[in-house]
């Protein structure tokens, strides 16, 4: 009986959600066509406010520690595990004022409102997950960007969601371009914890009443390590903080 009652529920949330998508993508564009980046950097991130928002008719909550570890006026690469589609929300919006760019698969770049439209003309890298040579020019180019600007890029080195909260295999590959091309850059580790558990029956209907959690860990400049250091220190960091 429970899980009859995730139906309407979760109906009344993608409704919600599908209305804010289309509400916001004709603003973004003339944020975008107006101000520039900024105007579409801050649109979106409205994007991902309402997308929480949405969430709490599902009884979601959110909570993001430690976020005064993270270091100020410095290149940044974040590097969390993935566990569901509210991770990215959630860490563009907590994280807004570090200029967030993603390293994200290709297939977001098309027929989403809001989301597609941000995806193809913002810093963020869409890759071909089948093609890997082809992301090395363009992760290699968000990785100059930060380095030149001062902003932040966040990459998933699981690749995809984990449907447990268990981790995937960390891979190795999009951190070591970005260390190798933002060399004054701080590896700033983030666990999430149990935005998996909405979607634990799949897409729909999704599961309700849950306590989302993001924790920031001791940063690491990239300087001051081997690649091998660095990679061991940040799977160590983020799997350590996963409660199943």
């Amino acid at each position: 009986m429970k899980k009859i009652l995730l139906y309407p529920i979760t109906l009344i949330y993608y409704l919600a959600y599908l209305v804010v998508l289309c509400t916001i993508h004709p603003i973004q564009w003339v944020a975008y066509t107006v101000f520039g980046d900024e105007g579409l950097k801050v649109s979106f991130d409205y994007v991902a406010y309402f997308t929480l928002k949405c969430t709490h008719i599902l009884g979601a909550r959110y909570t993001f520690e430690n976020r005064e570890l993270i270091p100020k006026n410095v290149p940044i690469i974040f590097v969390s595990n993935h566990q569901s589609l509210l991770d990215t929300a959630g860490i563009i919006w907590y994280l807004r004022q570090f200029y967030v760019a993603f390293v994200t698969k290709k297939e977001l770049g098309k027929g989403i409102p809001a989301i597609s439209y941000n995806l193809r003309h913002s810093k963020y890298v869409l890759i071909d997950r089948g093609n890997p040579k082809q992301a090395i020019p363009k992760i290699k180019s968000l990785a100059e960007y930060i380095e030149k600007e001062k902003r932040s890029a966040v990459i998933f080195p699981e690749g995809t969601r984990s449907k447990t909260g268990i981790p995937n295999e960390f891979a190795e590959s999009g951190l070591k371009i970005l260390c190798k091309y933002a060399p004054s850059a701080y590896i700033v580790p983030i666990t999430i914890n149990n935005s998996w558990k909405v979607y634990q029956y799949g897409y729909f209907p999704l599961s309700v009443g849950h306590h989302l959690f993001f924790t920031v860990h001791k940063p690491l400049k990239v300087s001051d390590y081997t690649f091998d250091e660095i990679m061991q220190k940040t799977k160590n960091a983020i799997i350590e903080g996963i409660k199943v």
